[in-house]
């Protein structure tokens, strides 16, 4: 079943979600390796490395139960933030683009950046684009068309804004935004011009099954991007006695989403300091991208391991699609 699939993700048909069930029981070195020429027959060897400048952070008036900011977690002490200054914001920037990473991805809290600061950080962009030349994207939550209009003209080519698992899973993390608010913002990015970046959190309890059909929403939108993002348990929250993800079941989930998914960037993300290798068997299994650094509210790998790491496995650093 294996290799009948991945000759049909290789002759330019998409699997079905009974189909991708299949290989949530296939073998693993087997399914690995599939997801792995299916990678290089669409992406090549492009690894696509991008990290995250926090230019607003604080707590936030969302209640995703998985974030330190958000407002369910009360017992989370989180200083607020206002918006970072233009010098820092270039510094940063200009640091990624010295050290080979080809996007940065500006990142704040809350349900949306407010319409007042996406008009001053448009000059913002607009200066880190004409002085360091790396690829911009934004993740400033639930925009709007103008908004998108804003940061395309400002010279973003992509906007970030994960969908985090299964409709029917979310409703029992978050309450204040939904699927279809996110959808929303992805579709109006789209509208305007932008690639869309839109991942999942895994190990929240959800299934293999949950994991599949966050993907084919991706597939429908169109999604270019995929940041597979690992919990990190928080203390006090309900999900702070989940038992670390292991090696297997990450490299699985990566290469069912490289069978569903077969010409994106499946970027690994937030969390895989917690897994033994730091997510480089998953690098052979599907995935050919990630975000390096440190996160919001999560340390990560450093820019020269992950660039290490890449060049081993015989990956050059790159911009796709």
């Amino acid at each position: 079943m294996v290799q009948k699939l991945k000759q049909k993700v290789m002759d330019g048909k998409e699997i079905t979600k009974e189909e991708a069930m299949t290989l949530a029981e296939a073998d693993l070195d087997e399914l690995c390796q599939a997801a792995d020429e299916i990678r290089k027959h669409f992406c090549g060897n492009v690894f696509d490395i991008c990290s995250c400048i926090n230019v607003k952070g604080g707590k936030c008036s969302e209640d995703c139960k998985f974030c330190p900011q958000s407002c369910f977690n009360d017992k989370v002490e989180v200083k607020p933030h206002t918006l970072i200054g233009s010098d820092q914001m270039l510094e940063e920037a200009a640091y990624m683009a010295q050290k080979g990473v080809v996007r940065c991805d500006l990142v704040s809290s809350g349900r949306r950046l407010p319409k007042d600061d996406v008009r001053k950080i448009v000059q913002d962009i607009e200066r880190i684009r004409k002085e360091t030349g790396i690829a911009v994207c934004c993740s400033f939550g639930l925009l709007d068309q103008e908004d998108c209009e804003m940061l395309r003209k400002a010279g973003i080519t992509r906007l970030h804004n994960n969908l985090e698992s299964s409709r029917t899973f979310f409703t029992g993390v978050c309450s204040s935004h939904s699927t279809d608010d996110k959808m929303a913002t992805l579709r109006a990015a789209r509208a305007t011009g932008l690639t869309l970046c839109s991942g999942c959190l895994i190990n929240l309890g959800e299934s293999m099954e949950d994991r599949i059909e966050l993907a084919l929403m991706e597939r429908e939108l169109g999604v270019k991007s995929i940041p597979v993002n690992v919990l990190n348990p928080i203390k006090d929250s309900p999900f702070e006695d989940r038992k670390p993800m292991t090696n297997e079941e990450f490299c699985r989930t990566v290469a069912v989403f490289r069978f569903l998914l077969p010409d994106a960037s499946i970027r690994l993300a937030a969390g895989r300091i917690y897994l033994a290798d730091h997510g480089k068997r998953a690098l052979s299994s599907g995935a050919n991208a990630a975000i390096t650094g440190d996160f919001l509210m999560t340390g990560g790998m450093s820019i020269d391991s992950d660039m290490a790491m890449a060049k081993e496995l015989g990956y050059e650093p790159g911009l796709w699609k």
